[in-house]
């Protein structure tokens, strides 16, 4: 056993860090959620990963990333992820796809591959198409409902998406999901009611959502340890 991970093993048992290692994970979505799950799931030994996220890294997300650095400006996330994963542990398998998943390219992916899958995107028609995906092959999936507008990271719950309120995006879901005979979802969500930003838009004019370092991190990390918990 590699001895980066003996203080996990002594929760776990050197049998679960094996297991864990001979796991592949595919991660959507490399942002505020989704950074923390990857930093989480490496540190815990998972031993492979594909990454999706089309997006690159920019000054706004220095508030709540953990790869947005000054450095790792104008990187794609995925690649910032995989530098930081493999100074972590260097054995791990990290495959960056520049790409945003969408139901108009579901089919390019074999979701029938992976151990677990991580929906941390932003887009609704992808979340869903996601969900559907993994429930007909029997696929683990989590899924990370709204973080934004929210201050209070004790108010995450992990629950089915079928028990969700109070969250506007788990309603849609909710619904959307019901039509499509979808009949779970594992998710973590907030019982806190989003509060209205001070600022309600850019130079834009694009509507922007508030974020803090403490409330997407956490929504991830709990992620990641249901999906080790789930694993092991």
């Amino acid at each position: 056993m590699d001895n980066r991970f003996e203080r996990t093993a002594l929760l776990f048992g050197e049998n679960a860090i094996n297991t864990l290692a001979s796991k592949k994970i595919a991660v959507f979505g490399v942002g505020g959620v989704g950074g923390y799950v990857c930093e989480a799931l490496v540190r815990s030994g998972i031993g492979s990963f594909d990454l999706f996220d089309n997006d690159k890294v920019c000054l706004s997300n220095l508030n709540r990333q953990i790869i947005a650095l000054e450095s790792t400006v104008g990187m794609y996330k995925t690649e910032a992820m995989k530098n930081r994963m493999l100074d972590i542990n260097p054995n791990v398998t990290v495959n960056c796809h520049n790409v945003f998943y969408l139901p108009e390219n579901a089919d390019d992916f074999d979701l029938s591959q992976y151990d677990y899958v991580i929906d941390a995107i932003d887009t609704v028609s992808a979340k869903i198409e996601l969900a559907k995906r993994c429930h007909s092959l029997g696929v683990n999936i989590i899924s990370a409902m709204g973080a934004g507008n929210k201050i209070n990271p004790c108010s995450f719950v992990v629950t089915d998406i079928f028990k969700t309120s109070v969250c506007p995006l788990a309603r849609v879901m909710r619904r959307e999901l019901k039509k499509a005979n979808v009949d779970k979802l594992k998710v973590v969500y907030s019982v806190e009611e989003a509060i209205k930003p001070q600022v309600n838009n850019n130079e834009t004019g694009k509507k922007l959502v508030g974020s803090c370092s403490f409330v997407p991190s956490v929504c991830g990390l709990i992620i990641a340890s249901e999906v080790i918990k789930d694993l092991i």
